[in-house]
This record gives structure tokens, C-alpha cells and sequence, in this order.
């Protein structure tokens, strides 16, 4: 990345640093740059950013004051043509919720991800009419699943959800999808013979009301980090192990182990110098 030789520094910052002052969301403006995601998808920053606009083909973004609707121009573009890919199957009006911030970085709440503008979280809320302004700064969100039951909710699970999650796992330009493991076991459980597509759909800890869809490093981002490749097959069998995590967690969040604090680096910190700040 030969406009963005100081990419490369390294600035260690503390996690007690950033929760006093994080300069990621003091932001206003993208950097001004050939686009690049830099760094790993949880350690990492946004160059040439774009700005998704809040309305769409077949989508609306949602909660646009967190200033969380900006991505690489891959991840624009993904956007766009899946909202119009399942418009086009009688899903009309996706929600986008948390993509990045205008140029990447840490969130002070709500990810430890979406650093590099290949993130984006989507609500599994169905909705064929636009929402209004008010509700769209405060949505309420859909759980499709039966926490207390360990099992979906058969009141608001719906076939368009399983559109939405293969849709967007047949997409060459998506790595990873993340859910809850019990929407998981209910695709397995309807599982044919060729939905090699389960494979990129990965259980994890919360996200039983969205789904967080993950882009692999851009073609010539050569300092865009992907995750390790993930392990052939359906993935099915893994289950077993989450249902008993779930159990011993109602809540459905990770457990947090008590551990000292780290310093944390964090790549590209010339993207924040003289910036312009919120006011």
C-alpha cells in the first residue's frame, strides 16, 4: 500500500487509554485514500471509506446516529446487491444495522470486530414497509429463537430467513456469517444433500435477532488480514458443544474471564491525526 507507507506504525495504546479517549469514534470524515481495509477484522482500520446511503433498493440503515454506516467499497457494493437480490425474492426492506465507523477502528461498545470495513450486521426483522424516521433511530429488534427452550421460535422464524442466510453464504465475496447456534441447528435440521453453503455459517455467542455477515480481504488489500480458512463441511456436528455452552449461559453472552489488562496495538494510528472531531 505504497499511498500509505505509515499504515505500517504500530501505536500501543492501553484498553483503559481507549475507554477514556478513542479516537476511531471521534471521527467525521473517511480518509482520503485508495481504499484499503488494513490490519485483522478486530484490530484494524478503514482507508478510502464510502458511506452507505441510509436508503436503498430493498434496505434502510438504522441507528445512522452511531455514524456506524461506512465500509470498504466491496462491502458497499454487497450491500446493494443483496438487498436487490432478495427484493427480487419477495423480501423487500432489509435492515442494516452496524457496519464501520468513517474510518474503522474500535468501537467503545457493541463489537470487538467491524474494524475494517468489511462487516456488516443485518437484522433478521421483516419488514415490507419503510420505516419512519423515529423508528428507524430506535428500532426494536426480532429474536427468531426460544432462549429458555433451546430451540427456534416457531413464532418468528420464517423461510425468509433461511433466504436471507444462503443468499448471502453463496456470495463468493462473503467469508463467514455469524449466529446463534440454535438458528444453526434449525438449518442443519432442514439440511439437503448439497447445502454446502452451512459451511460458511458459524454459531457464536449472541446474534439470535441479526445476522453478522463477514467479507473476505479485498483482491490487492495486501495488508488486509483474513481469518484462518474455515474447516470443510456442513459444520452440523459442532452443535452438540454449543448447546451445552448455552445452557450454562442464559444470557447468551461470552463469558468474560477476569484477566489484567493488555496493551492492545493498533495498526495505521496516522488515519486519526488531525482529524475532524465530533463536536
Amino acid at each position: 500500500m505504497k499511498c500509505l507507507p505509515a499504515a505500517l506504525m504500530l501505536l500501543a495504546t492501553s484498553y483503559t487509554t481507549q475507554a477514556q479517549y478513542n479516537p476511531w469514534e471521534q471521527a467525521t470524515s473517511t480518509y482520503q485514500a485508495q481504499p484499503a481495509a488494513i490490519g485483522s477484522y478486530a484490530n484494524g482500520c478503514l482507508a478510502g471509506a464510502k458511506a452507505l446511503p441510509l436508503t436503498g433498493e430493498g434496505y434502510q440503515v438504522i441507528r445512522a446516529q452511531r455514524h456506524r454506516f461506512y465500509g470498504h467499497p466491496s462491502l458497499i457494493s454487497f450491500v446493494s446487491d443483496y438487498a436487490k437480490q432478495l427484493r427480487s425474492q419477495g423480501i423487500n426492506n432489509i435492515l442494516i444495522a452496524d457496519m464501520s465507523m468513517p474510518r474503522g477502528g474500535q468501537f467503545n461498545y457493541g463489537h470487538s470486530s467491524h474494524q475494517i470495513g468489511l462487516d456488516v450486521d443485518i437484522w433478521l426483522r421483516l419488514e415490507d414497509d419503510l420505516l419512519v424516521t423515529k423508528q428507524l433511530a430506535s428500532p426494536y429488534a426480532v429474536s427468531v429463537v426460544d432462549k429458555k427452550n433451546l430451540v427456534i421460535n416457531k413464532n418468528t422464524w420464517k423461510d425468509e430467513h433461511k433466504t436471507m442466510l444462503k443468499v448471502a453464504a453463496q456470495d463468493q465475496r462473503v467469508a463467514r456469517i455469524f449466529i446463534n447456534p440454535i438458528i444453526k441447528q434449525q438449518l442443519c435440521d432442514e439440511r439437503e444433500q448439497d447445502d454446502d453453503w452451512l459451511q460458511k455459517i458459524r454459531p457464536w455467542w449472541g446474534h439470535s435477532s441479526h445476522m453478522h455477515v463477514r467479507l473476505v480481504c479485498p483482491a490487492g488489500d495486501n495488508l488486509c488480514s483474513n481469518q484462518k480458512p474455515i474447516a470443510k463441511g456442513h459444520g452440523c456436528e459442532e452443535l452438540s458443544w454449543w448447546r451445552e455452552q448455552l445452557r450454562k449461559t442464559p444470557s447468551f453472552t461470552k463469558p468474560k474471564k477476569a484477566k489484567p489488562l493488555k496493551v492492545k496495538p493498533l495498526p495505521c494510528m496516522p488515519l486519526v491525526e488531525n482529524l475532524q472531531v465530533k463536536q
